[in-house]
């Protein structure tokens, strides 16, 4: 298995408690030796010191550590200069994504579609960091068309991106069949499928229904089945997640990358199902 990739996204917690409850995530899950831990920044850059902080944690601590970038409501000055602290620490990928201003902000006139950060990147720091975009194979809630949302993922690529990283899902057809439109455009970088572990049913509905992936109906009956206990959750969400994994690894899909919500036991589960062997 150690020919696809392999990538974990973290959250950066808030409290004194959550840091070092991710220590101890990061340091279990990095013994898979996954390519790299990518760290999630908030809307109009809510988290940017908590993001900066984990990542250059995760740095030292011996792991590839990739920060998620947005410009919302912030200055292209203190976005070159997050980038020029990322560059002074051997940060080499950064996973550039579309800004959502914080509420009140309105149109601050900033750069907010993901492919002009890309090329903002690129105009100033040249090729420092790989560039990592998202993609949507159920397509973005905001998103005027299928085929217009395909024509945006290329541009992210036009602009210099490398790879995408797509939103969760549970239909590896909606994942093969994107892949096939995008092929039809031109798109022939790779697209890694992004893989949200079922821990919690009520969790999952929220943050489903918030971003618009898609819950199969036959997998939500047997989640609401289950109610409360949560081991039989697990257990379920274990065995559905691990089968879309190996039907996407087998299908050609370049390698997962796990949303971990901070957790090691179902994201490890995972892996050891799926063989990513552990190392020492």
């Amino acid at each position: 298995m150690t020919n696809h990739h392999l990538s974990f996204e973290f959250f950066p917690p808030k409290t004194p408690e959550g840091r070092e409850k991710l220590r101890k995530t990061h340091s279990q899950l990095s013994k898979f030796q996954p390519e790299f831990f990518s760290v999630t920044y908030g809307a109009g850059g809510s988290t940017r010191e908590f993001t900066r902080d984990i990542v250059f944690e995760i740095q030292n601590a011996g792991s590839s550590a990739s920060p998620h970038l947005s410009i919302g409501g912030d200055s292209h000055e203190s976005v070159l200069e997050l980038l020029q602290s990322y560059k002074d620490a051997g940060i080499n990928r950064i996973v550039t994504l579309r800004g959502d201003l914080p509420s009140g902000m309105g149109g601050a006139g900033q750069l907010v579609y993901a492919n002009e950060l890309v090329g903002f990147i690129r105009e100033h720091f040249g090729d420092t960091f790989e560039l990592l975009v998202a993609a949507y194979p159920e397509i973005h809630p905001e998103a005027e068309s299928y085929e217009k949302d395909i024509y945006w993922l290329r541009k992210k690529f036009e602009a210099g991106a490398s790879r995408a990283i797509t939103q969760y899902f549970y239909n590896a057809d909606s994942y093969f069949y994107y892949l096939d439109q995008c092929r039809k455009i031109g798109i022939e970088q790779p697209i890694i499928p992004g893989i949200m572990p079922i821990i919690n049913y009520q969790n999952l509905i929220r943050f489903s229904d918030s971003c618009g992936a898609d819950i199969p109906r036959w997998i939500r009956q047997r989640l609401q089945q289950y109610g409360n206990d949560t081991e039989s959750v697990k257990a379920f969400g274990l065995e559905v997640v691990t089968n879309l994994c190996e039907k996407l690894l087998a299908g050609g899909a370049p390698g997962l990358h796990f949303y971990t919500m901070n957790q090691v036991e179902a994201n490890a589960a995972l892996c050891r199902n799926l063989g990513f062997s552990e190392g020492l």
